[in-house]
């Protein structure tokens, strides 16, 4: 990983860190804030599944945007959407206004969706041959911020009392601010100049794209079954009887899960190829449903989550790098935003239904879903490698 000497990359690497604090925090606050001030109690996750509406409609603007504009100027618009996320989320809870957090989550939305792309800079500032390593690095280090978030959460959550949450919105909003610092100083040698208008429209349709279309269904089919089950997971060890801080501590060791892999996923993915990684990801979810139906004790909780995380890892980072593998420079901006809109579509949906299933049902319902979005993922890359072989032998005869 001789990248990792650069000293442009590791300053990308330190603003990457600081941005992606406020993503495991929002998976704290998200469902606890919306519960603490939500009418009725099935609309507790809704603010979560606003944040990833708003995400799923924003993605595709911000890629095209960074295509015009460059990486830097949208990740630092994307920094200013998380401020004003997190100074609005702090009035709505003063104030008591359940729709108003909605609104915040809204302009969170926006920013930790346009933070999802960093994996696709990555990519572009290093070499060619190096790109699914700079995306599993780029991923892995959010293990950093995963370790810091629930530090950030537990120090200043009560720092406004006797509101509750209020204070880690407000220093989700000041760790924004400081990340644009670094990432200001970033250089990215290699800015997209997309000439969409070039593209055919054959090249332009997904469903004509077999590789590219499992590339999509791969990454929608990990990261919703994965906020399926994270996004209710604080609500349901809370009513298990479980602390907050307990629930937090989950939730910590979820996402140094997710991430943690993430340094030698991109070398298992050159040794042993991108779909059985990918399949392997779907697997590790389907046993984190089978544990979490397995019982309701804090080790079940603890383990669910911590194979979801890596299940998601190989999952997401496997259709990261098959669609970059499939994608020349004009084509990035349009494909990559069309990918993140169908995840976080797929993600919003996950998200807003786990909060039904968990209140209607409950959680073993919630985790027997979890195995049918396991299966899309397995599938998917059963797709993929069917394309790649048909491609293949089409080109060959």
């Amino acid at each position: 990983m001789s990248f990792l000497f650069n000293t442009n990359f590791v300053i990308f690497l330190v603003s990457v860190v600081i941005l992606s604090i406020p993503m495991p925090m929002l998976i704290i606050l998200g469902s606890l804030a919306g519960a603490h001030l939500a009418p009725d109690q099935n609309l507790a996750t809704f603010p979560v599944s606003i944040q990833l509406l708003a995400g799923m409609f924003a993605v595709a603007p911000m890629s095209l945007l960074m295509g015009k504009r460059g990486r830097r100027q949208g990740f630092l618009l994307s920094a200013v959407f998380a401020i004003i996320g997190g100074l609005t989320a702090v009035y709505s809870l003063l104030a008591g206004e359940f729709w108003i957090l909605c609104v915040a989550h809204a302009f969170l939305g926006i920013a930790v969706v346009s933070f999802g792309l960093f994996r696709f800079a990555a990519a572009e500032i290093v070499e060619p041959e190096k790109q699914a390593q700079a995306i599993s690095v780029t991923l892995g280090i959010g293990l950093v911020a995963a370790l810091l978030a629930p530090e950030v959460f537990r120090n200043f959550k009560d720092i406004l009392e006797p509101v509750p949450l209020a204070g880690a919105y407000m220093a989700l909003s000041a760790i924004a601010f400081i990340g644009m610092f670094p990432m200001w100083a970033v250089k990215f040698s290699t800015e997209i100049k997309p000439v969409i208008t070039k593209l055919t429209k054959k090249r332009m349709s997904v469903w004509r794209r077999p590789k590219v279309l499992a590339a999509i269904i791969c990454g929608v089919g990990s990261f919703a079954g994965m906020m399926l089950l994270m996004t209710p997971t604080p609500i349901a060890m809370v009513g298990c009887g479980f602390l907050d801080v307990q629930a937090g501590d989950v939730i910590r060791w979820h996402v140094v899960a997710m991430f943690a892999p993430s340094f030698f996923t991109g070398s298992l993915i050159k040794r042993f190829g991108v779909n059985w990684i990918v399949a392997i990801g779907g697997v590790l979810l389907a046993f984190s449903a089978i544990i979490a139906l397995w019982g309701i004790d804090l080790s079940n909780f603890y383990i669910s989550l911590i194979l979801l995380g890596v299940g998601w890892n190989f999952g997401y980072i496997g259709a990261s790098a098959m669609l970059n593998a499939e994608l020349d420079a004009s084509e990035k901006p349009l494909y990559q935003g069309v990918n993140d809109t169908a995840i976080a579509l797929g993600a919003a949906m996950a998200s807003f239904s786990s909060g039904v299933l968990i209140s209607s049902f409950g959680w073993a319902i919630v985790a027997t879903v979890l195995l049918i979005f396991a299966a899309i993922t397995v599938i998917g890359s059963v797709f993929h490698g069917w394309s790649h072989k048909y491609r293949y032998q089409a080109e060959t005869e």
